[in-house]
């Protein structure tokens, strides 16, 4: 969204609800989203680390799918994991500022020695470490990362490319240890978002490469160096011996092991039976049925095998299929309210997860940004007032929660309330079919999916459907062709999941502006054309405390429950997660979840 635009939607707030402190100027070693970095410019380590934590060993980590390119920025290919996720697995690539996790958004300096932003955030200027080398010994300049910033503009991923071009209007290189970026809107976000850009190295990145697929082993600046490939099947990583960060204290307690080896599985079961038999280390678990039944192998009973649960502080998000409004069956609000209420999640629970899953139903689930459970406070209700008429008077108040069944599979009062509200739209039953109107059209359309686990729960939600004359089509397609039918919106419904931070920011654009639902391949996979969507993202990116961005957050929740985008789902309560004690990890856990970059291999521990 260009300057202009973003000035339209802030212009239609109410006056007054952006002002706030402002931060002062001059360089630092850190920049938090609103307030002040947590830790002070002479702190030794992370508190969620092992600052003395053993080098050595390996650590094998299963991934389920496949891989095509080692280039994780570009807007084509199946990139393989470890070299550079946006989280902690920026093993090759990193960016001049590395995250705090104990934070809502704070940066610390990596590659950069110091950062500097104005009062108005108009502009970052970023230091440089003298000793920061790519691995093959080449030092970083600013050279660097102006090319950097141009690849990633020109030719990157469509999410991050846009905000590149509509938001930073030059890059200033004064010289070779210095970078300013200077922005064309105002929005306070855009420091940050420079300071976790990915650093490329010019001399051994052309703008030709970049763009295309590539299992070429790529030079970073990161830890680890890549040392096999196998193309599809696996990815070995090596701890670079002369890494140059390696004694900074943002560094200190990661990268312990020497070598980091992702192996593929084309079956998550393939996958389990491989963490069972000591071929895979850790496993993420991500169903509840396994982790109430499927752990009672030898080497869990026998103390090798630990089980582990971890709480976090970050929002859950919400995971919930999709309703592709493109599609005319879909434009009615009451529509995607009244298909909604027939999932039964307490039928679903109870039958396939052992009760062990929470429904969700906030886009910010579990946090201080949800909108569940509160009501309105008079600064929410002044930036909701020109998009109140679009939201239902309890999600305003508070009440609001997804309908609870009775867990029959067939409840006769979410039944009812369903086909009434469908009624109001338009559609009724006749002679057992859901139609638009007497003798009309019938109501039918697809979901798309990729996995076994959603084909159970699109076939629980089939079935209710059926119960009131609707026909719902489940197709189990490939990756590849889901991947297809996913950037070019050729759907009607689907599972998707959108991911939450506790300080959300310019993705949000990608994922609910109105220029995005006609973006191929953006994440507004609803289509949702909302002008609130747009003006509330302005407010939170403007937002100049933590207390105005929590307002401008929950109000962009209600707004977004109030539009029915998705059937919501469920989430698991905490983090669950089964390791070999062969693998050892420090004793405090970071906000964010488990660490796993500070984790080690027990030192004379077996390595299979």
């Amino acid at each position: 969204m260009g300057a202009l635009a973003v000035a339209g939607v802030v212009a239609l707030l109410p006056a007054g609800v952006l002002s706030g402190p402002a931060r002062a100027a001059g360089p630092t070693h850190a920049i938090a989203m609103h307030g002040e970095p947590r830790l002070p410019a002479d702190f030794t380590a992370f508190p969620y680390v092992d600052p003395d934590a053993p080098k050595g060993g390996r650590i094998t980590w299963g991934a389920f799918g496949s891989f095509d390119s080692l280039n994780p920025f570009i807007r084509q290919g199946q990139p393989a994991r470890g070299l550079r996720d946006g989280g902690q697995e920026n093993y090759v690539y990193e960016s001049l500022m590395t995250r705090g996790l104990d934070e809502a958004f704070t940066l610390y300096c990596l590659i950069c020695a110091t950062v500097e932003v104005p009062d108005d955030r108009r502009w970052v200027e970023f230091k440089l470490r003298p000793e920061a080398r790519f691995s093959d010994g080449t030092p970083v300049t600013s050279a660097d990362i102006a090319h950097s910033f141009a690849l990633h503009r020109d030719e990157g991923r469509e999410n991050v490319a846009r905000v590149y071009r509509e938001k930073v209007a030059r890059v200033e290189t004064p010289d070779p240890a210095t970078v300013r970026f200077v922005f064309a809107e105002d929005d306070k976000e855009m420091p940050l978002i420079m300071g976790l850009m990915p650093i490329l190295p010019m001399h051994a990145m052309s703008r030709e490469a970049f763009a295309k697929t590539s299992l070429e082993p790529p030079i970073g600046s990161g830890p680890y160096r890549v040392a096999e490939v196998v193309p599809g099947s696996r990815l070995v990583l090596k701890r670079n011996p002369d890494y140059w960060a390696r004694a900074l204290p943002v560094k200190r307690g990661f990268d312990n092991f020497d070598e980091i080896r992702f192996d593929y599985y084309r079956e998550q079961n393939a996958l389990f039976e491989a963490f069972k038999a000591g071929l895979v280390d850790v496993y993420p678990e991500g169903d509840p049925s396994r982790w109430q039944t499927g752990y009672d192998f030898p080497a869990l009973t026998e103390g090798r095998v630990v089980k582990e649960t971890f709480e976090t502080g970050l929002p859950r998000g919400l995971y919930g299929m999709v309703f592709n409004t493109r599609r005319p069956v879909f434009e009615d609000v009451r529509v995607r309210r009244a298909l909604a209420m027939l999932f039964d999640f307490e039928w679903i629970n109870k039958n396939l997860f052992f009760g062990l899953y929470r429904r969700s139903a906030s886009y910010f689930q579990g946090s201080e940004l949800s909108a569940l459970g509160r009501p309105a406070d008079a600064a929410e209700r002044a930036l909701l007032a020109p998009f109140a008429a679009a939201i239902p008077a309890e999600i305003m108040d508070g009440t609001w929660a997804p309908p609870e069944t009775d867990g029959s599979g067939r409840d006769r009062t979410a039944i009812r309330q369903a086909v009434d509200l469908l009624a109001k739209a338009g559609w009724v039953i006749d002679k057992g079919v859901m139609r638009h109107g007497v003798g009309g059209p019938p109501m039918s359309f697809e979901i798309v999916l990729v996995d076994k686990q959603q084909e159970r729960i699109a076939l629980a939600y089939q079935r209710s459907l059926k119960l009131i004359g609707v026909d719902l089509v489940v197709r189990l397609v490939d990756s590849a062709q889901f991947q297809r039918r996913r950037t070019s919106f050729d759907l009607d419904m689907t599972f998707w999941n959108w991911s939450a931070s506790l300080s959300p920011g310019n993705e949000q654009l990608n994922r609910w502006s109105v220029a995005a639902a006609d973006a191929q391949g953006s994440f507004n996979l609803p289509g949702a054309k909302v002008a609130g969507h747009d003006a509330l993202i302005a407010a939170l990116l403007a937002a100049r405390s933590r207390t105005e961005f929590i307002t401008a957050v929950r109000a962009f929740d209600r707004l977004l429950i109030s539009g029915f985008w998705v059937v919501p789902l469920y989430h698991q309560p905490q983090v669950w997660l089964a390791r070999w004690t062969r693998i050892e990890r420090p004793s405090v856990t970071s906000a964010s979840g488990p660490v796993t970059g500070a984790w080690w291999a027990k030192p004379g521990g077996t390595t299979p």
